[in-house]
């Protein structure tokens, strides 16, 4: 067997963040904070943006729901925000056509929660309507106004989309009726005259008040019981509480519409009416249909974060798991739980980033640093055997599976590894039971590599 040889990581040629340090931070310091997790059909998500951005900068632990690995997703269009960068507004600006999608999305689901077609249209107009918006130009002056006017470009002519927006500038027009309106701020949430859930917001909060009361999350009992115990602000609690009213909270948005006039040349020739100049405005309005992204977490990061650092609670409904109930509950859901998080753990500690490895096959992905400055240097799959490593492996491999995955791997740029994880002849199945039993656990690695006969001829002679 041949020794392996080093290929050092490939840098990314765009690299667009920095690096932070990764865990484990100091316990009891100012930047330890014990995140929250909940388990949801099987997998784990973190909702808090606080624990969110924590989790993910400090080692890159999971990967956003709706994005393809850091959490930043956002229902704004880009070419649009390229396009109206001279309002200095921090709202997202969608298109019309997006807009009235979200708007269906709504109404569906009123209807399918039993409401009449006309109680549907009148809780939508009124939970659409304009809304006032405080805008900003590039002097800096404030202005307050329903919408924000632009010579918008027409998309069958290029070129006059370009001198429509070099001409028309930066400027934002105020219309006729609000121009001697005397509004200081864009008062969008919170206040009952542009908020209507505003009035009703305060009813609510003192309803909430009067059944946390009744019934309170004992940590003696661990449940919702009437015990007379005094009920203890937490951290969790009010990352809970926090958690629920951002999600309850409106979202503002941009809409960019269409003037119900255009201007349109003196002359009435065919060639003018195809270079009609289009009116466009962005109107503020809330956005009945909000998608909220949230951080999931593999199995093996979240226990990794429990058990390893003691960053993470990770709730089941209302419960706190413990660790050796974690282990359980995770080795149910996941039947090779306990070999991908053992090769996990390792890896962790020998300073990679593991990322899960299914699109190519294999368990994980090796990563220097984490995914925005390298690519991924190995693929491994991970095998649980005994001291003569020997055992009922989870992937048998033939050599034409094998052959076929390292070619795979090899057209990727990366190295394909194999990790076994050498058990003792003498470990029993209760002491599998426990995460105590990695203690015990050898670790043996073997890089797979092609072997080339024209390479291997001309090295020996070379020799």
């Amino acid at each position: 067997m041949a020794e392996a040889v080093f290929h050092p990581p490939r840098r990314k040629r765009r690299v667009f963040e920095s690096y932070e340090s990764p865990f484990p931070v100091d316990v009891g310091g100012k930047d330890f904070r014990i995140c929250q997790a909940e388990i949801i059909n099987n997998n784990v998500i973190v909702r808090n943006p606080e624990d969110i951005e924590q989790l993910y900068n400090k080692g890159y632990f999971g990967k956003g729901i709706l994005s393809r690995s850091r959490p930043v997703y956002s229902i704004s269009d880009p070419l649009l925000v390229t396009k109206w960068q001279g309002v200095n507004i921090n709202m997202p600006i969608i298109a019309s056509k997006k807009y009235q999608c979200r708007v269906q999305w709504a109404k569906s689901i009123l209807q399918e929660q039993g409401f009449d077609d006309c109680s549907v249209t009148k809780i939508l107009e009124n939970y659409t309507k304009p809304l006032k918006l405080l805008v900003l130009e590039e002097d800096g002056a404030e202005q307050t106004s329903n919408s924000c006017n632009r010579m918008g470009p027409n998309t069958e002519n290029t070129e006059l989309s370009r001198q429509s927006s070099t001409d028309s500038g930066n400027v934002v027009a105020l219309s006729p009726e609000n121009q001697n309106e005397g509004y200081k701020k864009a008062c969008l949430g919170g206040d009952p005259a542009f908020d209507p859930v505003a009035i009703c917001g305060s009813k609510q909060q003192e309803q909430n008040d009067s059944k946390e009361i009744a019934e309170v999350s004992c940590q003696k009992h661990g449940l919702l019981v009437h015990c007379g115990c005094k009920a203890k602000e937490s951290t969790e609690q009010r990352s809970c509480e926090m958690i629920k009213s951002k999600e309850c909270a409106p979202e503002y948005v941009l809409v960019q519409e269409e003037e119900e006039g255009s201007l349109c040349p003196e002359d009435d020739s065919a060639h003018a009416q195809e270079n009609l100049v289009k009116k466009e405005k962005l109107v503020c309005r809330r956005n009945p249909f909000r998608i909220f992204e949230y951080l999931q977490l593999s199995l093996e990061e979240a226990f990794f974060l429990v058990y390893a650092l003691g960053c993470l609670s990770i709730y089941y409904g209302e419960e706190p798991l413990t660790i050796l109930k974690l282990w359980e509950v995770f080795s149910e859901v996941k039947p090779n739980f306990k070999t991908t998080y053992m090769a996990y753990h390792y890896f962790r500690s020998k300073g990679w980033v593991p990322k899960v490895g299914l699109k190519y096959g294999t368990d994980l992905l090796l990563y220097r640093k984490g995914p925005p400055f390298y690519h991924a240097s190995y693929s491994v799959i991970a095998e649980l055997v005994d001291d003569s490593f020997e055992g009922s492996l989870r992937r048998p491999l033939s050599w034409k599976t094998l052959s076929g995955l390292n070619r795979t791997t090899v057209n990727a740029s990366k190295e394909l590894m194999l990790c076994y994880l050498i058990r003792p002849s003498d470990m029993t199945e209760e002491e599998m039971l426990t995460p105590e039993c990695m203690k015990r656990i050898k670790v043996q690695e073997l890089i797979v590599t092609r072997w080339v006969s024209s390479r291997e001829r001309s090295e020996q002679d070379e020799l």
